[in-house]
C-alpha cells in the first residue's frame, strides 16, 4: 500500500567530534529519524571541523575537496531517500533502523549480490575439492569477489547491495574501477566482469529480479599476439638433448601438448582410461576439459603415442604422466627453448604448446571446425582467437587458390597489353618526297593515326 512520505522523515549529517584523529579530522555521521528513535551510522567520510558547515551539514567552500565530499554526501542522501520511498511504496511503513540496515546491507537482504556470490564460490569450492572444476578458476572468482566488495564499499558506502538496486551504471562503474583503481588491462576487465554479469543472469533465473540490469553492457576480449612455436622450432626442441636430465620430462610433456593441444591441467589429469580405440581403428584421447567440462577428443599421432609409451608404468595410479608443478614446467620450458636457440617475440610458457598445436595444425590445413572440437572449445570464435593464422598458412592458402584465377589473370594481362599499344606515342622520322626532305611526327591515338608535317601541311589517315 502506497503512502505519502511523512514529514518526520529526516536525514542529518553531523560530526563525531569526541574522537578526532591525529590530523584533526573527525568522522562524518548520518542520523535517520522516522517517527521515533533515530538510527545513526558512519558515512565512512571525514573532515576537519573548521571546514564543516554546521547549519547545512555540508563541507564549507568550493575547493575540490569540499565539492567531492559534498557530492558523496548527496549520493548517500539520494540513496537513503530512495530506500525510504521504496519501503513506503512496497510495505506501507518504514523505521529508521530498517532504512539504516537496508542502506548498510546488514541482515535484511537475502538477495544481495555479494551474499549470493559468496555462496556460489562456496559451491564452486566443493566442486574443486572433488576434482570437477579448476582451482585456478576458483582463485579467479575469489579475486573478483574481493574487487566487487571493495568497489561497493568505496562507491556506494555499503557492505552489500540487493539485486533490485543494481542499475546499468553499476557494471560500467565497476568496469571503470577495475581499469583505473586496479589498473587492470582490457582483457582482465573482461575476465572480471563476466562473473558479475553471470550473477545478474542467475538473479533473473531465480526470479530475484525481473530484468537483467547489465543487458546493455558490452565487452569482448581483444585479440593479442599469443606465443607459439613454428614447426621447425618444435622439431628443434624435440631433437634437443637437454643439459640436465630433469628437463627431459618437461620437454616430453611440452612436445606432447604440441601434438595434442592439451593444456597443463588436462595433461596432469590424463588417465590410461582416456586412451581408447575409436571407430577408425586409431587410438584417441577421449576426455573432457578441466576448465570448461567440454569434450576434447584428439586422435593420437605417432609422436605423442611414443611419448605415452615411454612413461608407461612410471606412475603408481591410473595417471599417465608424473607431471611437475605448473611453475616448474614454465621454468624448464624457458630453459629448454634457450638451449635450443629458439627466440620468440612473446614470453614462452608451458601453455605456449597449446597455442603451437593450434597454429601448427591450422597451418597444415586442419579446418577451424575440427581444430575447435579437438581443443574442446564451446564456440569456434574462441578458436579463432586462440589459433593465430600465420603467414605460412596464408601463403599456402594463396598457393592453392591462385590456379583458380589463372584464366582471369591471363585475360587481365592481355587487356593491359592491348591498352599499352593504344597509348599515345610520338615518333620523329624523316622521309623523302619528290626529292624533298620533310620531317614528320606520328601520333597514335587508338584507331586514328594523325600525321603532321613540319612545314604546316596536315595529313590524316584512318585504319593505319
Amino acid at each position: 500500500m502506497e503512502q505519502a512520505k511523512r514529514s518526520t522523515f529526516k536525514l542529518l549529517f553531523y560530526l563525531k567530534k569526541n574522537e578526532p584523529k591525529k590530523n584533526g579530522a573527525v568522522a562524518i555521521m548520518g542520523r535517520i529519524t522516522i517517527d521515533g528513535p533515530p538510527a545513526s551510522f558512519s558515512t565512512k567520510l571525514e573532515i576537519h571541523p573548521d571546514n564543516w558547515d554546521l547549519k547545512y551539514g555540508r563541507a564549507l567552500g568550493r575547493s575540490n575537496q569540499a565539492v567531492t565530499l559534498n557530492g558523496k554526501l548527496d549520493k548517500i542522501r539520494t540513496r537513503i531517500d530512495k530506500i525510504y520511498e521504496d519501503m513506503m511504496k512496497d510495505e506501507g511503513f518504514a523505521t529508521a533502523d530498517k532504512v539504516k540496515l537496508t542502506f548498510l546491507g546488514v541482515g535484511v537482504m537475502d538477495d544481495a549480490i555479494l551474499k549470493v556470490f559468496k555462496q556460489e564460490n562456496k559451491d564452486f569450492e566443493k566442486m574443486v575439492a572433488k576434482g570437477e572444476r579448476s582451482a585456478s578458476t576458483y582463485a579467479k572468482y575469489k579475486k573478483v569477489y574481493e574487487h566487487l566488495a571493495e568497489f561497493i564499499k568505496l562507491r556506494y558506502h555499503r557492505e552489500d547491495m540487493a539485486f533490485r538496486e543494481l542499475k546499468s551504471d553499476f557494471i560500467r562503474e565497476f568496469d571503470f574501477f577495475l581499469r583505473i583503481d586496479k589498473e587492470c588491462t582490457h582483457n582482465t576487465v573482461w575476465v572480471y566482469t563476466m562473473p558479475v554479469i553471470a550473477l545478474a543472469k542467475l538473479a533473473v533465473k531465480c526470479k530475484l529480479i525481473r530484468d537483467n540490469p547489465f543487458e546493455d553492457y558490452e565487452i569482448s576480449m581483444e585479440e593479442t599476439d599469443r606465443s607459439y612455436l613454428l614447426k621447425k622450432d618444435v622439431e628443434t626442441l624435440m631433437l634437443l638433448k637437454p643439459s640436465k636430465s630433469r628437463y627431459e620430462l618437461v620437454k616430453d610433456l611440452f612436445i606432447f601438448s604440441c601434438f595434442t593441444g592439451l593444456s597443463y591441467i588436462d595433461i596432469k589429469k590424463l588417465k590410461w582410461s582416456n586412451i581408447q580405440s575409436f571407430f577408425d581403428g586409431h587410438q584417441w584421447i577421449i576426455s573432457r576439459r578441466k576448465k570448461s567440462d567440454v569434450a576434447s577428443n584428439v586422435r593420437l599421432m605417432e609422436i605423442p603415442k611414443r611419448i605415452i609409451e615411454k612413461y608407461r608404468g612410471v606412475t603408481r595410479n591410473d595417471l599417465i604422466f608424473p607431471v611437475p608443478s605448473n611453475s616448474t614446467c614454465n621454468v624448464h620450458v624457458r630453459k629448454l627453448t634457450k638451449e635450443a636457440g629458439i627466440v620468440t617475440e612473446q614470453k614462452i610458457s608451458f601453455h605456449t604448446a597449446r597455442h603451437t598445436f593450434a597454429t601448427m595444425f591450422l597451418t597444415e590445413g586442419v579446418p577451424l571446425e575440427s581444430l575447435s572440437k579437438m581443443m574442446g572449445h564451446k564456440h569456434i570464435t574462441t578458436t579463432q582467437i586462440y589459433a593465430k593464422i600465420t603467414s605460412q598458412k596464408i601463403s599456402k592458402d594463396m598457393d592453392l587458390v591462385s590456379p583458380k584465377f589463372a584464366a582471369m589473370e591471363n585475360a587481365f594481362v592481355a587487356m593491359q597489353a592491348e591498352a599499352a599499344t593504344q597509348e599515345e606515342t610520338v615518333t620523329n622520322i624523316k622521309v623523302i618526297v619528290d626529292e624533298q626532305e620533310f620531317e614528320y611526327k606520328f601520333f597514335d591515338v587508338k584507331s586514328l593515326r594523325v600525321v603532321v608535317r613540319t612545314d604546316g601541311v596536315h595529313e590524316t589517315a584512318r585504319g593505319y
